[in-house]
């Protein structure tokens, strides 16, 4: 009897127990991993190849080629950005007209921003909602002593473009546009001045080297194939480590010098009130972020009185 009144009441306590074990709280639905999305920067002067206007103006009897060469390696870094799983591409066509890249070739889902003029200059259309940005055929600057066809905006109208005391590269002052909005820049292709240049002031963004400057306008150069290659193992590895990257933030309000080659171009401009001539051929501007030193450097580049339509 004993045993059985034991049993029983083990049983009980069982049952009791049971009833007092809390219910599973419903789990939340797991998030969906955050789409990233990209703007990409394109150029020409630093494609693997590129070494003279015969390949980077239409009237070049190798134009035409070299369209596709560029948008190859363009082509390379959407794809490898697709693989890695990007969502979202915006891609600028920032050559020239501005009508560079054969869009046909580009995935359907790609938006392509071309010619000009465009608020953003190179970096048209980046806003606080990109990632990352990317550069792709860059060059090196016009106070550079090596690199292809090195130049700051304009190589027949400036010798320097300086950022708050700095002389800057187009990719420096795109990087710095890009920062302004919260949006890291993490790969840059061009030949070798270039990216020596860029990583010398910001930091270990990946880069990829499409060719060895030996001049103005030679170059010991990859094959376009190689170069794609490349290119496309180079974003895979920066977006692999998007998170050791930040945003390329200067100092605001933003004082801009130019330099130009000629002496009255600095004359003129500094008959506007906001414009300080510093000597013969530089002006200053102070503006109040980098939108605002972005759109003034696209109108003293691009202004003409003779504009059309």
């Amino acid at each position: 009897m004993f045993w059985k009144n034991m049993c029983r009441v083990l049983f009980l306590l069982f049952v009791a127990g049971w009833f007092l074990i809390p219910a599973a709280e419903p789990q939340a639905p797991a998030q969906p991993a955050k789409k990233l999305k990209i703007y990409i920067s394109v150029d020409m002067e630093g494609v693997a190849g590129t070494v003279t206007a015969d390949q980077l103006v239409p009237a070049g009897f190798e134009y035409e080629r070299f369209r596709h060469f560029m948008t190859n390696e363009t082509l390379a870094a959407v794809r490898a950005a697709k693989e890695s799983g990007v969502a979202d591409i915006v891609v600028s066509d920032s050559h020239g007209n501005g009508e560079n890249l054969l869009i046909e070739e580009f995935p359907k889902d790609v938006r392509i921003i071309r010619s000009w003029p465009r608020h953003g200059g190179m970096m048209a259309g980046l806003d606080q909602s990109f990632d990352a940005a990317l550069f792709v055929g860059y060059h090196a600057s016009t106070t550079n002593v090596r690199g292809v066809r090195a130049h700051t905006f304009s190589s027949a109208h400036l010798t320097r473009v300086a950022l708050n005391g700095n002389a800057v590269t187009e990719g420096e002052f795109n990087t710095s546009f890009a920062g302004a909005l919260g949006v890291p820049v993490i790969f840059a292709s061009g030949d070798d001045a270039a990216v020596e240049e860029l990583k010398s002031r910001l930091g270990k963004l990946e880069t990829v080297e499409t060719k060895k400057s030996l001049s103005f306008h030679s170059a010991e150069t990859l094959t376009p194939e190689a170069s794609c290659e490349r290119i496309a193992a180079g974003v895979k590895a920066a977006l692999n480590r998007l998170r050791d990257f930040r945003p390329y933030v200067i100092k605001t309000p933003v004082t801009l010098e130019i330099t130009f080659k000629n002496y009255t171009p600095a004359e003129m401009i500094s008959y506007l009130r906001s414009v300080q001539r510093v000597d013969s051929h530089t002006i200053r501007f102070i503006g109040k972020d980098m939108a605002e030193v972005s759109d003034f450097v696209d109108v003293v580049d691009g202004y003409s009185p003779d504009l059309a339509p």
